[in-house]
């Protein structure tokens, strides 16, 4: 059970990891290129202080996933459970810290005077 635990939330946080970031549309016009790519650089940096919330996600996802496997029945339901919870939470939890470090990018280059068009 914990070594089947143990690979569902590595599998979660490799799914959640594979995008950082949204792809961000400017404005191009007046813009030097080379300025944008080294704030967006900077803004990226910047949005890595964003806490990932995948492990936070998958923990609750498998104590809820663990007590609706129990009120089904059985040592193997409870296990399951438990396992697809931290699956969906640790995805769920990864997809909201990619949304917030796009909105600190975003938010960052705004700040920077680029009109963001997505």
């Amino acid at each position: 059970m914990a070594k089947a635990l143990i690979s569902l939330l590595l599998l979660s946080l490799a799914i959640t990891g594979c995008a950082r970031h949204s792809k961000i549309i400017i404005d191009p016009q007046g813009v030097d290129m080379a300025q944008y790519q080294a704030d967006l650089a900077q803004c990226k940096q910047l949005s890595e202080q964003v806490d990932p919330k995948a492990a936070k996600g998958a923990v609750g996802g498998a104590i809820v996933g663990a007590i609706a496997g129990e009120i089904i029945g059985g040592r193997r339901s409870t296990e399951i459970g438990a396992g697809l919870g931290a699956l969906k939470g640790g995805v769920v939890g990864g997809a909201a810290t990619k949304r917030e470090r796009t909105r600190v990018v975003k938010n960052c280059l705004r700040n920077r005077g680029y009109q963001i068009l997505n």
